[in-house]
């Protein structure tokens, strides 16, 4: 417990002073997506760490937060902070109806539903096109400003989405250490012997379902005013696939977790770039590798690893 508070600091420094040393090109830029992943990465964690609940749909709730920022701001101009509140609510209340049904199956019915509802979300996103602009895209999407303050290149992008992110960490280690995170690893242990301690299984597992749709939204808000641009093709399936291999890659139930798997995903496949033809087998090799030898996540891999070679070193010494 005590540790929290110096790992959290510890995080807001490297947050702040990373674009000393990546100021510009293209680097900072993928900073940037680090910190919009390690967002959807601790929106999924909620759900399937610390609650049990797979989703394999959390890229549709991501996308809905971008159109509906994109479709008001650009057509109806509309205030963007304004519509970034009302996109996250009103996503977020999708999930709140639609998990009541949903989150009563378990295990690979579970998977399968929200997989469904994700392909559904992707499907309108492609189809509706005097709305959405279909396969082309949705272009037009201003940048966020605060009076003059206009977050129009990477290094100002990079602090706005930083901004939310590192809140969004803060929020969530509260979260998991209260009551309510209790009661969530209570169901992610046994929902059988969580209704026995008074917990209300159902609609806790809505309400973080719906929470978990909140900041994906939000996520996908900040997507859309960065990039000024959205398509369909950035929140179709594959992409709510390789958002559960960041949490399992990171850490189940660990917010700084989140970070890891995040973090090195998305910065994996540029590092990998000068490979060309190999990038794809040598990617894949490193999660093969990751998952047999770290199955707890890079959040308790990395200490392992550390305290079993450091005593070597000073018994060597």
């Amino acid at each position: 417990m005590k540790r929290e508070p110096v790992k959290y600091a510890l995080l807001v420094a490297v947050a702040l002073l990373a674009p000393l040393y990546f100021s510009g090109g293209y680097l900072m830029n993928v900073l940037v997506f680090v910190g919009i992943n390690t967002l959807l990465v601790v929106a999924l964690n909620l759900l399937l760490g610390f609650a049990g609940q797979i989703s394999l749909g959390h890229a549709g709730f991501f996308g809905l937060g971008a159109y509906i920022s994109a479709i008001l701001t650009a057509t109806h101009q509309v205030n963007p902070w304004l519509v970034m509140l009302i996109a996250a609510l009103a996503v977020s209340a999708l999930a709140f109806l639609i998990g009541f049904p949903v989150l009563k199956l378990k295990g690979h019915y579970l998977a399968m539903a929200t997989l469904g509802l994700g392909i559904i979300i992707y499907i309108f996103f492609n189809e509706a096109v005097d709305i959405t602009g279909g396969p082309s895209g949705f272009s037009g999407v201003p940048n966020l400003s605060i009076g003059a303050l206009v977050f129009d290149d990477d290094v100002k992008n990079y602090y706005l989405v930083w901004s939310f992110t590192l809140v969004v960490i803060l929020l969530a280690v509260n979260l998991s250490r209260s009551r309510i995170g209790r009661a969530l690893r209570a169901i992610h242990d046994s929902e059988v012997a969580a209704r026995v301690m008074g917990v209300n299984v159902r609609l806790l597992k809505v309400q973080i379902f719906a929470l978990s749709a909140f900041i994906s939204a939000l996520a996908g808000s900040l997507y859309a005013h960065v990039m000024t641009f959205v398509a369909p093709a950035s929140f179709g399936f594959h992409f709510s696939v390789e958002l559960v291999t960041m949490v399992i890659i990171g850490g189940l139930g660990s917010v700084y977790g989140s970070l890891l798997g995040a973090a090195l995903l998305t910065l994996l496949p540029e590092m990998l770039r000068a490979f060309q033809d190999y990038d794809i087998i040598i990617y894949g090799l490193i999660l093969i590798l990751a998952t047999m030898f770290m199955p707890g996540g890079l959040v308790r891999g990395i200490p392992a690893v550390l305290a079993a070679i450091l005593p070597k070193k000073q018994e060597r010494g």
